[in-house]
C-alpha cells in the first residue's frame, strides 16, 4: 500500500521546494471521510486515493492535482460537499474533483466505433481543466490494476470501456506509459487465453534473444561514439496489445512479426538525431517506406521522434527510434511533461479544434519554475464548437454549439421532431430553447396535438432540423391557403346563388384543366394566393363573363401604376418555397428591399404582401396567415425607399443632398421640403435602390454632407 511519505518524496524529487501542505491536509481529510470504508480487495478504501495521488506524482503534476487525486471520490462516496472542499482546499481542487465526479457518472453502453470516438470527444469537452482528465486516467489505471476483485461481468465491462475510451484518451494526450498499461490490462481481461499464449511465447522468444538485444545495443553505442555522439541506447519489447493488434490487422502469426523489440537511441540535440539517423542507415539497409520524421512533423499529441526500420546485423528487420532526452520525456509523459517546466500562451478557438494546440504547444513554451502558470494557460474548452449529449439509452449524439432539444428531437426521427411537446434534460423539464450542454441526458416528450411553429426556426441549429421544420411549414401553409381559397370561392359562389359543392363534383376538374392546373386542389390554392380570383371561376360556371363586373374600387391611374409596379417587383424578387407563380406585392407601408429581413402575409384574394419584419403593420396581423419568404437573386430591379433627412436650413442644402444621392447612381422619384422657424429643414425623398447595400451607401453619402444632422430610412410619407 502506498504511504503519504512515498507521495511527498516523489513530489520533492521533481520539485524540491514544493509546499506540500495542501497534499498533507487532503490526506488527513480523505482518511477521515473514508474511515471504515473497504475495497473489494479487503484493503482500506484510502489505499485507492493514495495510489491515484502517487500516479499523479509520477506524472510530476502540481500539488493541486495530487490533492484532488486524494479527494477525487469524497463527493461521490462520502458526505463531503463541493462547497466544503472549496472552502478547505481552494477553487482549483474543488473544480477538479467536481469534473472527475461528473465523468464518473457517465455510463457507456454503445460500443460502436463512432460512438466510442464521440464519447472520447465528449469527455475531452467536459474536462475544461485538463487536470480533470489526468486524475480520471490515474483513477482508471489503479482500478484496472485491482480489477481481479470485481465480478467477471463487471471486469469485462470496465476492461472494454478502458480499451475503447480511456486508453485512446491517454494516447491522445501522449501519455505512453499509461496508454500501454491500460491496453495490456484490458487485453488480459477481455481475451485471457490469447493474452496468456502471447505473453508466454513472447517471454520465451525474448529470453532466447537477450544476448542479441545486448549485442545490438553495444554495437549502436560503439558506432555512435566513433562519430563523437554521446547517447543512451535502450532495447525494449513492444507491449503485448500492440503486438496482438498488429497480428490481427495483418492476419499474421507471431513468427511473422519481426519487430518485437524496438531500439531507442537517445541523444542531446535535434541535430544529433539526424546525424545518428545517417549513421544507422550507413550501417544497415533501411526498409523502403518505413521511415517517419515526427521531429519536423510532430504528432498531434506532441510526440517527436525519428522512426526507421532497417535490416539488422543478423538479417532481421529491426525498428529504431531516435530522439532527444526531452522528446523521450514527452513521449512517455505526454502533456504532463510540461506541467513543471513550461508556460503556454492563450490560443485561438480554431487551434483548439482537434487538439492542434497540443501540436504547437512546444513552440510556445518558455522556461519557468512555477507549474501554476502553465496550468492556468491551458484551462480551455477543447472542443468549443461541439456538444455531446446522451439519449436515455446511453447513445452519444453530436451537435453544434447552441443546439437545443428541437435539434435532438429531429436527430431521432422526423416525426419525433414534428410532435415534440417538451424535453427533459437530466430528469428535469426544460424549455425547448434550452441550449444543450456536454454530458446532458436528453429525453423528448411528444404529443400528437403538437406541431412545429415558425419560432422553432429561430432556436434550431442543425440543417436537418431546420429543413424538416420548413418542410412541415410549407405543407401546413399549403393547407392553410387551400382552406382560404375554398372559403373565398364558397362566399363568391353564394353571391351568385351557385352551389360550390355541385361545382366541385361536376365542373371543377375540367375548369382546373382549362386553367392549366394539375388538379382542383392546386386551383383552389391559386385562389387563396390570389393568382386566380373566385369571380373568374364564377364566370366560367355562368358563361356570362361580359355581364359580370369585378367589385373593386377604382384607383387613380398613378396608384394603379404603382400597384402594378410593386406586384411586378414582388414577382421577380420574392420566392415562396415550393410555390410558383403566386401574386406577390411589396408592402408600400415599409418598402422592403433585397437584404431586408422580410415576412409574407396572405391577403384575401390578392396573393401575398411582403413586409419588413420590423414593419409596425405586420405586428398586428393574424400570425396564422404569415408565410416564410426569401429574396430571389437580383435581376437588376430597383425598389422605392423613403428617406428622411434633417439639415440646417441654408441655401443650396437640397442640391447638396440630391447630389449625394445621385453620386451613388440612385434615381430620386420624389422630393419634399419642409422648413421650420428654428432654422431647420426636413427633406423627404423616395429613392430607387437596388438592395440594402445600395441603400446603406446612399445614407452614408448623405451623412457626409456638411449641415446634415440626421438621416434615416422611414416608413412614413
Amino acid at each position: 500500500m502506498i504511504r503519504l511519505n512515498d507521495i511527498l518524496e516523489q513530489i520533492h524529487s521533481y520539485h524540491p521546494d514544493a509546499d506540500t501542505g495542501l497534499v498533507e491536509k487532503a490526506y488527513v481529510y480523505s482518511a477521515k471521510v473514508h474511515a471504515g470504508q473497504m475495497r473489494l480487495s479487503g484493503e482500506p478504501y484510502l489505499s485507492h486515493p493514495l495510489a491515484v495521488a502517487f500516479i499523479l506524482a509520477q506524472l510530476k503534476l502540481d500539488t493541486a492535482s495530487i490533492a484532488a487525486g486524494l479527494l477525487h471520490d469524497t463527493v461521490e462516496d462520502t458526505l463531503a460537499t463541493l462547497e466544503e472542499l472549496e472552502e478547505m482546499f481552494g477553487r482549483d481542487v474543488a473544480l477538479i474533483v467536481d469534473g472527475v465526479t461528473k465523468l464518473s457518472k457517465i455510463t457507456f453502453q454503445s460500443r460502436i466505433q463512432k460512438q466510442a470516438e464521440n464519447i472520447r470527444k465528449m469527455i475531452l469537452a467536459m474536462s475544461k481543466d485538463i487536470r480533470v482528465l489526468l486524475v480520471k486516467l490515474a483513477d482508471r489505471l489503479h482500478n484496472m490494476r485491482t480489477l481481479e476483485y470485481q465480478k467477471e461481468s463487471k471486469r469485462m465491462k470496465i476492461a472494454r470501456e478502458t480499451l475503447d475510451i480511456y486508453a485512446p484518451l491517454a494516447s491522445r494526450l501522449g501519455i505512453d506509459r499509461i496508454k500501454r498499461e491500460l491496453e495490456d490490462l484490458s487485453f488480459m481481461y477481455l481475451y485471457p487465453d490469447e493474452f496468456k499464449a502471447l505473453r508466454d511465447t513472447v517471454d520465451q522468444r525474448l529470453g532466447q534473444r537477450k544476448a542479441y538485444v545486448e549485442d545490438v545495443k553495444e554495437l549502436i553505442a560503439r558506432k555512435m561514439n566513433d562519430y563523437g555522439l554521446s547517447c543512451r541506447v535502450l532495447g525494449r519489447p513492444k507491449h503485448l496489445y500492440s503486438i496482438y493488434r498488429k497480428m490481427k490487422r495483418r492476419s499474421v502469426s507471431l513468427d511473422q512479426v519481426y519487430d518485437l523489440i524496438a531500439f531507442r537511441i537517445i541523444l542531446k540535440t535535434t541535430k544529433e538525431c539526424y546525424e545518428a539517423l545517417g549513421i544507422v542507415h550507413s550501417l544497415w539497409k533501411p526498409v523502403p517506406g518505413r521511415f517517419k520524421d515526427y521531429i519536423s512533423l510532430p504528432k498531434a499529441n506532441m510526440y517527436q521522434s525519428l522512426h526507421t526500420t532497417v535490416i539488422g546485423p543478423y538479417g532481421e528487420r529491426m525498428e529504431i527510434q531516435i530522439r532527444t532526452e526531452e522528446m523521450n520525456r514527452v513521449a512517455t509523459e505526454g502533456i504532463a511533461a510540461h506541467w513543471l517546466y513550461k508556460e503556454g500562451q492563450v490560443v485561438t478557438r480554431e487551434q483548439q479544434k482537434n487538439f492542434e494546440w497540443l501540436n504547437r504547444l512546444m513552440e510556445w513554451q518558455k522556461e519557468l519554475e512555477d507549474p501554476r502558470e502553465f496550468l492556468d494557460s491551458v484551462r480551455m474548452d477543447l472542443f468549443p464548437n461541439e456538444v455531446y449529449v446522451f439519449t436515455p439509452r446511453g447513445e452519444v449524439k453530436e451537435f453544434p454549439l447552441g443546439a437545443t432539444p428541437v435539434d435532438f428531437a429531429y436527430s431521432i426521427h422526423t416525426e419525433v421532431g414534428h410532435h415534440c411537446a417538451g424535453a427533459k434534460v437530466n430528469g428535469r423539464m426544460v424549455p425547448l430553447k434550452y441550449q444543450l450542454q456536454n454530458g446532458d441526458v436528453v429525453e423528448i416528450i411528444t404529443s400528437p396535438q403538437h406541431s412545429p411553429s415558425r419560432d422553432w426556426l429561430q432556436i434550431a441549429k442543425t440543417s436537418r432540423a431546420r429543413a424538416r421544420i420548413r418542410q412541415w411549414i410549407k405543407i401546413a401553409e399549403r393547407e392553410k391557403i387551400y382552406s382560404l381559397g375554398r372559403d373565398l370561392c364558397v362566399r363568391e359562389f353564394r353571391k351568385y346563388h351557385l352551389d360550390f359543392n355541385h361545382f366541385l363534383k361536376k365542373q371543377a376538374e375540367e375548369i382546373a384543366g382549362d386553367f392549366s392546373f394539375k388538379d382542383v386542389d392546386d386551383m383552389l390554392i391559386a385562389v387563396g394566393y390570389g393568382k386566380v380570383s373566385p369571380l373568374q371561376l364564377v364566370r366560367r360556371v355562368l358563361k356570362e363573363s361580359s355581364e359580370v363586373e369585378i367589385e373593386t374600387g377604382v384607383e387613380p391611374e398613378k396608384e394603379k401604376r404603382a400597384s402594378r409596379a410593386a406586384s411586378s417587383q414582388g414577382q421577380q424578387a420574392i420566392q415562396i418555397d415550393g410555390i410558383d407563380d403566386i401574386m406577390v406585392h411589396l408592402g408600400r407601408c415599409c418598402t422592403p428591399v433585397p437584404g431586408d429581413e422580410v415576412v409574407g402575409y396572405i391577403t384575401r384574394g390578392r396573393g401575398v404582401t411582403v413586409h419588413r419584419e420590423d414593419c409596425p403593420n405586420i405586428q398586428n396581423l393574424d400570425p396564422e396567415r404569415k408565410v416564410e419568404v426569401t429574396w430571389a437573386v437580383s435581376g437588376g430591379e430597383t425598389y422605392p425607399v423613403k428617406i428622411w433627412v434633417s439639415t440646417v436650413d441654408q441655401k443650396g442644402m437640397l442640391a447638396s443632398v440630391s447630389n449625394a444621392i445621385s453620386a451613388e447612381e440612385a434615381n430620386i422619384l420624389e422630393a419634399k421640403v419642409t422648413t421650420y422657424p428654428d432654422h431647420r429643414a426636413v427633406f423627404r425623398f423616395i429613392v430607387e435602390v437596388a438592395d440594402g447595400k445600395h441603400l446603406r451607401r446612399i445614407l452614408s453619402g448623405i451623412r457626409k454632407v456638411e449641415g446634415v444632422r440626421r438621416v434615416e430610412r422611414t416608413s412614413s410619407g
